[in-house]
């Protein structure tokens, strides 16, 4: 198992704050280090900025949203980053919610596995610099009764093929990731109900004769380091709170759905409750400890060095770290001691 490095979203800190992360976990030997978009600070530009200030760490992409961009915009913007910091971009792709796919970007939220298969496929398409020629439900390239015409992409990728990942929470969309892609971008990964998951990705891959000898599993989990396990969890309880009530409707939050089939159905109802009702902070306290550690590594470093081994025997490739919590210099020292830990796990490679 190897480190990365996952920076969320960039209005969450400095900018000089995150360069310095992303450097220093350059330094400690993590992988790769990622940036989100929601609907503020877009992914690739952090990247770009961040490939421009390191010199060997991926840069990836947790996620691009596929409502956002069509499949070829995505497509040149993949190389040309990856051009740009010689060869080290990870595509990650998500079809994000109903409600800023709708409400954000004006795309219909319908059909997201098709939409997600026929994308990563014009992607792959245009990445590989054949003409675009495209026959599917929702695109079709050229547009059949106008004046547009076979296209190649004119910039050179450094590799052959760019690794995609997507991010899936689903049961369909876990085996359509299996299926399609090079990795599996996770959240709120816990590794006590990981082989359902896992059984799922497994089973889109044997459904594409393919397997997943390489695949990437890479989970974002917060990290708090302290002796105090229960201090340390507080640090979770608003990022938790806001994905598990407030990351969707009432009818359709995928995040609190998770939560429902790892067997929180009633902390997940009344997390949902309080924070629709725009009391966070009881919402916040309304997060079940046992949901935070399983889902975070909190504690001591040796408490978190031995559920190192727990991720990595559940089938963790990829541990991406986040940081909810501390100053500047707190969370520098986060990842040190995570590099420690992992060392200390004997899992690291």
């Amino acid at each position: 198992m190897q480190l990365a490095l996952n920076l969320g979203y960039w209005g969450s800190g400095t900018h000089q704050d995150n360069v310095h992360l992303a450097q220093e976990a350059e330094r400690l030997g993590y992988a790769s280090v990622w940036a989100a978009e929601a609907y503020g600070s877009d992914a690739p530009t952090v990247l770009s900025w961040i490939a421009a200030r390191t010199e060997r760490i991926d840069v990836g992409s947790a996620v691009m949203q596929i409502p956002a961009r069509t499949p070829a915009t995505t497509a040149m913007t993949a190389a040309t980053i990856d051009a740009m910091s010689g060869g080290r971009f990870r595509l990650g792709l998500g079809v994000s919610g109903p409600q800023v796919s709708e409400g954000w970007h004006g795309v219909r939220f319908d059909h997201p596995l098709a939409r997600t298969r026929e994308y990563v496929e014009i992607v792959r398409k245009v990445l590989s610099r054949g003409r675009l020629t495209y026959d599917g439900q929702h695109w079709t390239l050229p547009l059949p009764d106008g004046p547009g015409k076979s296209l190649q992409l004119t910039v050179h990728p450094v590799r052959e093929s760019i690794p995609v990942y997507l991010a899936a929470i689903g049961p369909k969309n876990l085996e359509l990731t299996g299926q399609i892609a090079d990795g599996w971008l996770a959240i709120f990964y816990a590794p006590e109900h990981a082989a359902v998951a896992l059984d799922r990705l497994r089973a889109g891959s044997a459904a594409a004769g393919r397997s997943l000898d390489g695949f990437d599993v890479v989970p974002t989990v917060p990290v708090v380091i302290g002796d105090d396990v229960a201090a340390c969890a507080d640090q979770v309880r608003s990022y938790a709170a806001l994905y598990l009530g407030g990351m969707g409707s009432r009818e359709k939050n995928f995040y609190n759905q998770l939560a429902v089939r790892m067997g929180f159905e009633a902390g997940a109802a009344k997390v949902q409750e309080l924070f629709l009702d725009r009391q966070h902070r009881a919402a916040a306290a309304a997060v079940p400890h046992d949901f935070i550690d399983q889902t975070s590594l909190i504690g001591s470093q040796d408490r978190i060095s031995d559920r190192l081994r727990v991720y990595a025997d559940s089938g963790v490739t990829t541990l991406s770290v986040a940081l909810p919590a501390g100053t500047a210099e707190e969370r520098v020292q986060t990842l040190r001691s995570m590099a420690d830990a992992l060392d200390a796990s004997g899992t690291g490679h």
